[in-house]
């Protein structure tokens, strides 16, 4: 019985790790929101608390956490003369390890926002062109500047206001305040060399429903199994697509039989379910994207749209 009982929990252990290894893996460097913070090095370059290197709270604006200066959106710099105007930058350390079991995969670190140029350096090196903007994701691939054997260090300098004049004029010249840091979450992700970058979801409120897949990795024809689930893991529509050119955008259309609308009253939610597969059958990737269809109203009548939940 006791042989039985080891032999289940090894078995059960490797399917665990087989069904990982074909799922995207993350691992936070920050905390998950701003009630749940980790703590960086942090130097502030003028204002309150600068000069030196002290910790601060990531996730967070560190005019919060009692750093640089406060500035208000209608306090704008005109050729340099504005001198109540505050463009201080901080800069940010954190030591970090890889799971050993991440070698062989495609791994990125990634920003899901961060006021406003960010540079971000791996262990001494660029890890790509410096961001500009404040208020959506982006990353990097840094597969090629980890280090498995020991700690890695994450430096990333955030300038409060942009090097591009277009973005803070869409972005900070308004009647609110404005901020500076790291202001959202920070996490690395491991994907199979083999897998699917991105999906775009357009369900529409009429059941009709379009999912864009940018596989990569891929050498050879794959086949694409998506399947829609209602909340209940009801399967509600399901099709399988061969992909014609290796690792390329494929265009899935499917339609929905009395499809559940989203709206604050009535908060309905769809799985869709995107599976990879080689030819043979064998499970390259697997992922999960939460959608809902909302109905729209203008001038001209109905119209449609669609939301995407992460």
């Amino acid at each position: 019985m006791m042989k039985l009982k080891l032999i289940i929990g090894i078995f059960a252990c490797w399917m665990s790790s087989e069904l990982f290894a074909q799922q995207k893996q993350i691992q936070y460097l920050s905390g998950t929101d701003t009630k749940h913070t980790v703590q960086w090095d942090f130097f502030c370059t003028a204002g309150r608390n600068s000069g030196e290197w002290k910790k601060i709270e990531v996730p967070s604006c560190w005019e919060q956490q009692g750093f640089g200066n406060y500035n208000y959106g209608r306090d704008y710099k005109t050729n340099g003369k504005n001198a109540r105007f505050f463009d201080e930058q901080g800069m940010y350390k954190y030591q970090f390890k890889i799971p050993a079991n991440w070698k062989g995969k495609d791994i990125s670190i990634v920003f899901d926002a961060s006021m406003t140029d960010t540079e971000v350096k791996i262990n001494g090196k660029l890890a790509g062109a410096i961001h500009q903007g404040a208020f959506y994701r982006f990353k990097y691939d840094i597969t090629a500047l980890l280090y498995f054997d020991k700690l890695n260090l994450l430096e990333a300098t955030v300038s409060k206001m942009s090097a591009d004049a277009s973005v803070n004029n869409a972005e900070r010249l308004a009647d609110y305040w404005v901020f500076g840091g790291i202001f959202r979450p920070v996490f690395l992700e491991a994907t199979p060399k083999q897998s699917i970058d991105y999906v775009g979801i357009d369900a529409k409120a009429n059941g009709k429903f379009a999912i864009q897949v940018l596989i990569k990795g891929t050498t050879k024809n794959v086949t694409i199994i998506t399947t829609i689930t209602d909340v209940n893991r009801k399967v509600i529509s399901t099709t399988k697509t061969l992909t014609s050119t290796p690792g390329s955008i494929s265009l899935i259309n499917m339609q929905v039989a009395n499809i559940k609308t989203w709206t604050s009253e009535t908060p309905n939610l769809y799985n869709a379910n995107v599976v990879l597969q080689d030819m043979a059958g064998k499970k390259l990737y697997e992922l999960n994207e939460k959608f809902g269809s909302v109905p729209l109203r203008s001038g001209m009548g109905r119209a449609f749209t669609s939301m995407v939940y992460r």
